[in-house]
């Protein structure tokens, strides 16, 4: 049975490249069904769409951190730290760094 929610976000996507949320929730449906690097793709290009959008970093990094790549997740983490600054979100800034410490 195709995955509906996963052809349905790929789809608004295709139709809106630029649409943060769309780009948002594909990342996350990649993740929660298992695609973890289908997610980072995703999770990166949000972040080239929008470098401002500081929980792409935030899951990004964790979905790093799950296949095994630290130092990828502990970049994306800083990146998203900076990001976070930049637009006075110090909730976002404090999980990112809450993150990169839990990583060490």
């Amino acid at each position: 049975m195709p995955n509906t929610r996963l052809e349905t976000l790929k789809s608004m996507v295709e139709l809106n490249p630029n649409d943060s949320f769309s780009r948002y929730g594909l990342a996350m449906e990649y993740r929660n069904t298992g695609d973890s690097e289908a997610a980072v793709q995703e999770f990166r290009a949000l972040i080239a769409v929008d470098p401002g959008y500081a929980y792409a970093y935030f899951h990004g990094g964790q979905t790093l951190e799950r296949l095994g790549r630290p130092d990828e997740a502990r970049k994306l983490y800083r990146q998203g730290i900076e990001a976070a600054q930049r637009k006075g979100d110090r909730h976002a800034q404090s999980e990112l760094q809450g993150a990169l410490d839990l990583l060490g």
